[in-house]
């Protein structure tokens, strides 16, 4: 992310109240969701809660793991997201290749390969660094209440929407097939090769940080221990990483299907355009059964909208935790001109490519799909444009830390 949770000046002393009002709406939330569509579903919003936390302890993002590789060859977010990759297919792939969990079909995102995953990967890599923030990252660091990502959230709806008008027509430009490892080499030999290619990716960087600055960055030292770090942070990447893959793991199992966050910006910005009279029913995007469906339900019986609202009341709560919760409304106008482009950018490149960071990147690759393999080498290319364009945004700005 452009800013680190844990960088945000601390409050001293027990909890922000902003913590109580958290739990409050967590616990509402819980009730209400349990009542008006199901239990599944109460339990999806809590699973959300739980990600929101974990994203905001760990400060686990994927903007600045990438930026600071690309700039400096630190490379300890980019080994983090190899470990919870690792650990995601090791949980995925068995219960993939059964097709069932607990008598329940369970399905992966496995989508085509094509123009529209390469442009809109690339699209959404530009996004993430002059937005200042991924898919979850933009949820975990505008729930703690950072305002510059608010603002790139909103951005990020409305980019999600506009680019429901064209995407059909960029779905039907030349594509492959999709394609599945589990699928195409069988539970251990696409378990064999993702393993392989995690740990491929892991010792290159181990290999250029090294080669670039003799030794591998240390984690951040931490004045809390057991308990009162697991509450109020912060975590190291490795809780993160694994955590998320675990959470990851049990969205499956609840939904039938990976995490995933973008569909559900593209829906609340259907429903605000319906609102103000622009009728989107009539999009192509919007009359797909499922979309269809969506469209005309509340927000609450959409699993990944629930989940949304889940991490911005987790990662609320987490920062106030953490004595972290201080929203600015500062804003310089060349960083608020980035988290207003970039949004839009993140927004219409998710669209096009099938997901973001979290559905076509992490649960993508979990799911054994190549076109996730794919949004990772187009969407580290737009990273590297994204970056060479921030200074224009942002100035020269001092040296982050991989996780934030």
């Amino acid at each position: 992310m452009a800013v680190s949770p844990h960088a945000m000046s601390a409050q001293p002393g027990g909890m922000h109240p902003a913590g109580w009002v958290a739990l409050a709406l967590l616990a509402i939330g819980l009730l209400y969701v349990g009542q008006a569509i199901s239990l599944t579903q109460s339990a999806l919003f809590v699973v959300g809660g739980a990600l929101g936390v974990v994203l905001y302890h760990a400060a686990f993002g994927f903007t600045a793991a990438w930026r600071v590789f690309i700039t400096d060859r630190r490379g300890q977010g980019l080994r983090a997201q190899m470990i919870m990759l690792a650990v995601a297919v090791v949980l995925f792939f068995p219960v993939l290749d059964a097709g069932f969990a607990f008598g329940n079909p369970v399905n992966g995102f496995v989508f085509p390969i094509g123009t529209a995953v390469i442009v809109g990967s690339f699209i959404f890599g530009i996004g993430m660094q002059l937005g200042g923030g991924c898919a979850s990252g933009t949820l975990f660091t505008a729930g703690g209440g950072n305002m510059r990502m608010v603002i790139t959230l909103i951005g990020f709806i409305l980019g999600s929407v506009i680019a429901t008008h064209h995407v059909e027509w960029w779905w039907d430009q030349p594509a492959f097939e999709a394609v599945s490892l589990v699928d195409s080499l069988g539970l251990t030999g696409g378990l064999a090769l993702s393993l392989a290619l995690f740990g491929a990716i892991y010792a290159l960087t181990v290999r250029l940080e090294r080669r670039r600055h003799g030794d591998l960055e240390k984690p951040a030292a931490s004045t809390r221990d057991g308990w009162r770090r697991f509450l109020r942070g912060p975590w190291p990447l490795i809780w993160g990483a694994i955590a998320l893959a675990l959470l990851n793991f049990i969205t499956l199992l609840l939904a039938g299907r990976p995490w995933g966050i973008t569909a559900a910006f593209a829906l609340w910005g259907a429903k605000l355009f319906q609102g103000i009279g622009i009728d989107v029913s009539q999009w192509g995007y919007w009359q797909l059964p499922g979309n269809a469906q969506a469209l005309e339900a509340s927000i609450v019986a959409d699993a990944t909208s629930v989940m949304n609202i889940g991490i911005l009341l987790g990662a609320l709560l987490a920062a106030a935790l953490a004595g972290r919760f201080a929203p600015s409304l500062r804003m310089p106008l060349r960083p608020l001109l980035a988290a207003i482009l970039g949004g839009l950018l993140l927004g219409y490149g998710a669209r096009l490519a099938f997901g973001c960071n979290i559905g076509a990147y992490f649960s993508g690759i979990a799911s054994g799909s190549l076109h996730g393999w794919v949004w990772l080498i187009f969407g580290f290319l737009g990273n590297m444009a994204g970056v060479w364009l921030r200074p224009w945004f942002f100035g020269r700005q001092p040296k982050q830390p991989a996780s934030s």
